[in-house]
């Protein structure tokens, strides 16, 4: 069994080291039988479902988790695109992986990896573009120098 990654929520990742070593935020979540769908494989919103797990543990993370109802500066999702690589099938465990890989002057891109437990194959891989907005003037701004910190700690930390 290969050691735990660096910076893994989960001590006993099964994946190899090659395939998430380069995303700080790592954890599985069960495949649930309710996420395949009548052509036999997990449906393509339990995909997106997963990305939106990661995002909002780096989010938390990095400390740019918005409350309920969101105020002041926070991120809202501009663009998802998931490129699905292998289907998966109940029963397996998937782990997601999510990095920041660019940061723009008000947004910042987030790359996604969905691994099979089972297989260990890469089954989806998705980029998410975030956009800081102030929540209370509904405007983009930029992306806090404390944000800018926090990714560039977290990211080093791999």
């Amino acid at each position: 069994m290969p050691a735990p990654r660096k910076g893994a929520i989960r001590d006993n990742l099964m994946v190899p080291p090659e395939d998430l070593s380069a995303f700080p935020i790592t954890f599985e979540m069960p495949v649930l039988w309710a996420d395949e769908d009548t052509f036999g494989h997990v449906n393509n919103i339990a995909y997106l479902r997963w990305c939106e797990a990661g995002r909002i543990e780096y989010l938390r993370r990095i400390e740019l988790l918005p409350g309920i109802p969101p105020r002041g500066v926070g991120p809202i999702v501009a663009s998802l695109t998931c490129h699905y690589r292998a289907p998966l099938n109940y029963p397996d465990t998937v782990i997601i992986g999510t990095r920041v890989v660019r940061i723009g002057n008000s947004s910042f891109r987030m790359d996604h990896r969905i691994v099979s437990s089972r297989s260990l194959k890469i089954a989806a891989e998705a980029e998410t573009t975030l956009v800081t907005i102030d929540y209370d003037t509904g405007a983009p701004v930029p992306v806090p120098g404390s944000v800018r910190d926090a990714i560039s700690r977290l990211e080093q930390h791999i």
